[in-house]
């Protein structure tokens, strides 16, 4: 089923980090990057409601003005790509059913077989908190990551921004969305010093334990 092999995928992480500097001339390639997009599309979610929306910023004016509040961080502007990954602020019914119709028509059952799922789904609903979708957000943000480092491109996962400021300037009040995490991704410049680095990491007996 997959190419991929142990040693494939541990390469990929052992080579990818935190790009501080992106080569703002070099571009990913369109269906490359529309492979990455559904990368995005089939990570999985609690209960699976993809409670998200993954905005792809390629207008340089707005990139430009969302570097004053990501502490003038210039990955935002110079990467290739900008995946903003936002998150719903509340979970409602209309945004429940709308689900439960994809379900039922996806998997092509009847609607009232999902009674019990849709009892469940409301009664969980007010637990369902913009905080609670950004650990979903986070979910997707690794499987991104580690996605485009299987394709030799570079990311870097991003907390230090305003979420105030970035909602304010995408306008995503009005859409009931919120910032959760950032994430540049395209190709890290050869002047960037960090490419070089040792990887600093808690040896596998430190942080995986057997019970």
């Amino acid at each position: 089923m997959s190419s991929a092999t142990p040693a494939s995928i541990l390469d990929a992480l052992n080579w990818r980090y935190a790009v501080k500097q992106f080569d703002p001339t070099r571009k990913i390639d369109a269906a490359v990057w529309a492979d990455l997009e559904k990368s995005l599309a089939l990570t999985p979610s609690s209960f699976g409601l993809q409670p998200w929306q993954f905005l792809i910023v390629d207008n340089p004016d707005i990139r430009a003005q969302l570097v004053p509040h990501s502490w003038h961080q210039r990955q935002v502007a110079d990467a290739s790509h900008l995946v903003i990954m936002t998150v719903r602020t509340s979970i409602d019914a209309a945004y429940i059913n709308r689900y439960l119709d994809d379900v039922a028509t996806t998997r092509q059952t009847n609607r009232d077989t999902l009674a019990g799922f849709e009892k469940m789904l409301t009664g969980a609903a007010p637990m369902m908190t913009p905080e609670w979708a950004a650990r979903q957000a986070y979910i997707a943000l690794g499987q991104f990551m580690l996605a485009a480092s299987m394709l030799d491109i570079d990311t870097c996962p991003m907390e230090g921004f305003s979420a105030p400021d970035y909602d304010r300037i995408l306008g995503l009040a009005d859409q009931g969305l919120t910032t959760a995490v950032l994430c540049p991704a395209g190709y890290r410049a050869p002047t960037d010093s960090y490419a070089a680095a040792p990887k600093v990491r808690w040896p596998v007996t430190d942080v995986v334990r057997h019970l």
